[in-house]
């Protein structure tokens, strides 16, 4: 942290958002650098993720959730869709539509990129931080999951 002592004296909640944030942003870039090399670009990799968390979606539902255009979306997804990674079918309500889902080639490189992800950090939690530290974090893990949650 930026100033760890002037954190603890002042706990105010403008100044813990700017520090989560900045730490946050610094361990996603970190995980971010640690997935498996591959063929895939990070926008890519965010939509297979999506799709995966959130469940089958079309193009333009998909462009919505980004807060971009469809095209853009498009060009993010027909790669993924080339490789294999997703699948397209007819949406059953609107037969100009088509519904995109992962592919089991498409799950399986989640899981491969998520674990490897995972092993480092874990590698890194075991290196850096003492049992009673890991506690403190898993303590924090509740907290920042019901401010998340909200």
């Amino acid at each position: 942290m930026r100033d760890h002592q002037a954190l603890h004296e002042s706990i105010e909640p403008t100044a813990l958002a700017g520090e989560l944030r900045a730490v946050i942003g610094k361990l996603t870039r970190r995980l971010r650098d640690k997935a498996p090399p591959g063929d895939l670009s990070w926008s890519q990799a965010h939509v297979l993720g999506r799709l995966e968390r959130d469940g089958p979606a079309t193009l333009t539902a998909l462009a919505r959730t980004e807060n971009m255009r469809t095209q853009s979306m498009g060009a993010i997804v027909g790669p993924l869709e080339d490789a294999g990674l997703i699948v397209g079918a007819p949406d059953p309500n609107d037969g100009r539509q088509t519904i995109l889902s992962v592919a089991e080639r498409g799950r399986a490189c989640i899981r491969e990129n998520r674990r490897t992800r995972e092993d480092w950090l874990a590698e890194r939690i075991g290196a850096e931080l003492a049992p009673k530290e890991r506690d403190e974090v898993m303590r924090a893990l509740v907290l920042l999951e019901r401010i998340a949650a909200s």
